[in-house]
């Protein structure tokens, strides 16, 4: 498993909360074991208290997603080194899940649960991972989603650096209305352009022919 995989952490746990909508997801401990998804070990762990210190977690990602969006390399890379320094990770080499066809185990590295709490863990994993992410495909690979008033973290896996939304609905929903706007100006420059004609007709004397 490529260690930039574990990026998707981030972004989950950024995409709980929508700001500019006023929601947010991660309310309950349910909603913080949703977020670990298969690892049901770390997930047992989370209590009341994860709730609090995974929202102060996220606000300081969704700070690098922001800063990369922006163009602000150096910014981002400091916001998130002081994550990496703040949960550390525990790299271990595993064979889980992954077997060759003469039954031996595919090693690969994977980054071990955190044993103090579920958020330590959990942003342990997202940090390493966007780490990773981000020094793998550049920092211009990470990116806030441009249809308003959606503002979801997204990483950017396109061959040209194109993705400018989280989700298909989005660029269609960023597309349609690009287009009504279009529309709008076209249909204004037309009235524009036929009431100047019609009074400038009216302003010009006739003469005989």
């Amino acid at each position: 498993m490529e260690l930039a995989h574990y990026s998707d952490y981030a972004v989950r746990l950024v995409n709980t909360e929508e700001p500019t909508r006023n929601k947010d997801s991660l309310t309950s401990v349910d909603a913080v074991r949703e977020l670990f998804g298969v690892s049901a070990q770390a997930a047992r762990r989370a209590t009341d208290a994860d709730v609090t210190r995974l929202r102060s977690v996220r606000a300081r990602l969704r700070a690098v997603f922001t800063a990369a969006d922006a163009g602000d390399e150096t910014h981002a890379v400091d916001l998130l080194n002081s994550l990496l320094l703040e949960f550390p990770v525990n790299p271990q080499i595993s064979g889980h899940d992954y077997r060759h066809e003469d039954g031996r185990p595919k090693w690969h590295m994977h980054l071990a649960d955190h044993p103090t709490n579920a958020t330590a863990g959990y942003a342990a994993i997202a940090a390493m991972g966007l780490a990773f992410h981000l020094t793998e495909y550049g920092v211009d690979r990470l990116g806030l989603c441009q249809a308003a008033p959606c503002r979801n973290a997204y990483l950017d896996t396109s061959t040209n650096r194109s993705r400018r939304y989280c989700s298909d609905r989005c660029a269609t929903r960023a597309n349609v209305a690009a287009y009504r706007a279009r529309k709008r100006l076209e249909t204004d420059r037309s009235d524009s352009t036929g009431l100047t004609a019609e009074n400038a007709q009216e302003a010009t004397p006739r003469t005989d022919r």
